[in-house]
């Protein structure tokens, strides 16, 4: 057994020896010394594909990877009234928790319910870009908010939100702020929490910029969906200024990648047993 797998060997170390490997495993064709190759022998030959997308720039995404939501369906409208009285804490979302409201606080999706809105953030979670503020009485304003992520485990982390930090040119009116840097992942365990004013209405605005749409699996499909239309703010100047998205998820469109081809042009007539050189040049 072993005089065979010497046998093996042998014939293995020759035909390396005869073949010349270059470039990832690219091998010349016949034994050495049988052609004779000149300085313009290789050419590489780079092709691009029709479409050319910039790292920030693309606005396209692989239609069977993701999916795109209708940009009608991506809106959460939310009032919050408070008539008992007194400040009342309010909280928005919170699912998996599903604490109840103050007394006297209520709390309503226009698009649907509210309870409707916390079943299916766990089980489809959603991330919201953007957010429209507007309020009764602008003291409102200065109540800060608690974004707060909270798990069964009990552990729970949180952050403060400032509606007056946030800049736009639509914050002119004393009643309305807009935000359209404000982000904000949906879940279960996510919810907004602040203190509402005696007797003031307030009502927010979100945009759903991505979601998971778990009905997807049944399809043999991508549960993720964006939304690639960008968020209106009320001004052409601006909306018409930001028509292309920005990339979510950091996929990028399956565009046709660069192709590398090496043409080889053998010159007749060379030196019997003269090794041939790969030399290439970009053109």
């Amino acid at each position: 057994m072993s005089k065979y797998n010497e046998e093996i060997r042998k014939y293995e170390r020759e035909a390396e020896d005869r073949y010349d490997d270059f470039d990832e495993d690219r091998f010349d064709t016949g034994l050495e010394g049988q052609d004779s190759y000149d300085e313009d022998s290789y050419e590489e030959v780079e092709y691009i594909g029709e479409d050319n997308y910039e790292e920030e720039s693309y606005d396209s995404y692989d239609k069977a990877s993701i999916g795109k939501i209708n940009p009608n369906d991506r809106t959460l409208t939310i009032s919050v009234t408070n008539t008992s009285g007194a400040d009342a804490d309010v909280i928005i979302f919170g699912g998996n928790e599903n604490a109840p409201q103050a007394a006297g606080v209520t709390v309503t999706v226009q698009e649907s319910s509210h309870n409707e809105v916390r079943e299916e953030s766990k089980a489809n979670p959603f991330k919201i870009q953007g957010m429209k503020m507007s309020v009764s009485d602008p003291l409102q304003f200065d109540n800060v908010w608690k974004i707060l992520r909270k798990s069964a485990a009990g552990a729970a982390n949180s952050y403060p939100y400032q509606p007056r930090n946030a800049t736009s040119p639509q914050n002119t009116n004393p009643n309305l702020i807009d935000d359209s840097a404000f982000e904000m992942d949906v879940t279960g365990q996510d919810s907004i929490r602040f203190t509402q004013k005696a007797g003031v209405k307030t009502t927010l605005t979100f945009t759903i910029k991505a979601r998971v749409d778990m009905g997807n699996v049944l399809a043999g499909q991508n549960v993720a969906e964006i939304s690639t239309a960008p968020r209106p703010t009320g001004l052409p100047q601006i909306d018409l200024a930001k028509q292309k998205p920005r990339p979510v998820f950091g996929v990028k469109p399956s565009g046709k990648k660069m192709v590398r081809r090496i043409i080889r042009r053998p010159i007749q007539g060379g030196q019997p047993g003269q090794k041939p050189r790969l030399l290439k040049k970009r053109r």
